[in-house]
């Protein structure tokens, strides 16, 4: 238990921590470089690696699964929002009038506080801690749940949140989307693996790729923590504690439970487990800036969902591992 923590805390403390470290001396240009470069070449080399070795006959069940979290997540992220709303009227007796959504700063509260609690950060940190605590063979389980995050999630239902909760009028075209997500490549080295997978390359060219896998998981960490070095402000810390416990907690213990219940053990368990309860994803700090969000909040939240993670982690891996 103590050793197969240590393989996965290791990375995530060496690479983050170096991030964090090299933050204080370095611009906002090396994390807008280093970010660029993952998402147009290290990601999508990534994904492409991961792929041509997938199991394609799970095709429809990940994906279906990853929807069907995204969606619980958000469900219970009103649900607790308008429980915590009610408790603070019944305890500050305010006017009715004051719980109004319609005040763009509410709407921007709420709008954040659901995007922390339903985006994961699974194309980083899931995916690194998937491939340390599962077998080769469970990686395909993580790769197209971290695929179906980031098509119906990130860049799906969130822009949508984004976009109606936001306090900015903000220009926002169905086609607009569509083009997005179409332009996204990862997803093309996705399906281009998907279905090179039958052409075999040299074992140096095989060895060199998956060497180059483990190369874009340090820098993608490396640029969580030269993000998370950059935050300035931790405000709303009570809500962004209740949106983080949701996220790291509530979450993938009901998922653990409902996997469990369908008949769903062992490390395939674990990995849906590990990537429903990823902490919250740093594409909501790029949605804050497009529509004009609760910047505090969403920053609170990823850094209390790093911590989360640590300290859920190891009943992860004794209840479902």
């Amino acid at each position: 238990m103590i050793e197969t923590l240590f393989q996965a805390y290791t990375p995530l403390f060496i690479w983050i921590g170096l991030g964090l470290f090299f933050s204080r001396f370095t611009s906002d240009n090396l994390a807008t470089l280093l970010g660029q470069s993952l998402y147009w070449v290290g990601v999508p080399l990534q994904l492409l690696v991961l792929a041509r070795h997938t199991n394609s006959s799970i095709g429809g069940l990940i994906p279906g699964i990853g929807v069907g979290i995204v969606l619980l997540s958000l469900t219970l992220a009103l649900l607790i929002w308008w429980l915590w709303q009610w408790f603070m009227s019944a305890k500050t007796k305010p006017e009715p009038e004051s719980l109004d959504i319609s005040d763009s700063s509410q709407k921007a509260t709420l709008g954040s506080f659901i995007l922390a609690a339903i985006l994961g950060n699974t194309g980083f940190v899931g995916l690194t801690l998937t491939q340390v605590l599962t077998s080769p063979e469970n990686t395909d389980w993580a790769v197209l749940f971290s695929v179906t995050n980031n098509v119906f999630g990130t860049y799906g239902i969130a822009v949508l949140i984004a976009s109606y909760f936001g306090k900015r009028e903000t220009e926002n075209h169905w086609w607009i989307q569509l083009r997005d997500i179409a332009t996204v490549p990862s997803l093309w080295t996705f399906f281009i693996g998907l279905n090179t997978q039958f052409v075999e390359l040299p074992a140096v060219i095989e060895s060199g790729l998956e060497q180059a896998v483990w190369v874009v998981i340090a820098l993608a960490l490396l640029l969580v923590g030269l993000r998370l070095g950059t935050i300035k402000e931790y405000k709303n810390l009570d809500i962004a504690l209740i949106a983080s416990v949701l996220k790291v907690v509530i979450v993938p213990l009901l998922v653990g439970l409902a996997a469990t219940y369908f008949g769903i053990i062992g490390e395939q368990r674990l990995v849906l487990v590990l990537m429903s309860g990823t902490p919250t994803g740093l594409s909501v700090l790029i949605l804050a800036e497009v529509y004009d969000l609760d910047r505090n909040l969403l920053s609170s939240s990823i850094a209390l969902t790093f911590v989360g993670l640590f300290l859920a982690l190891p009943f992860w891996l004794i209840w479902f591992g």
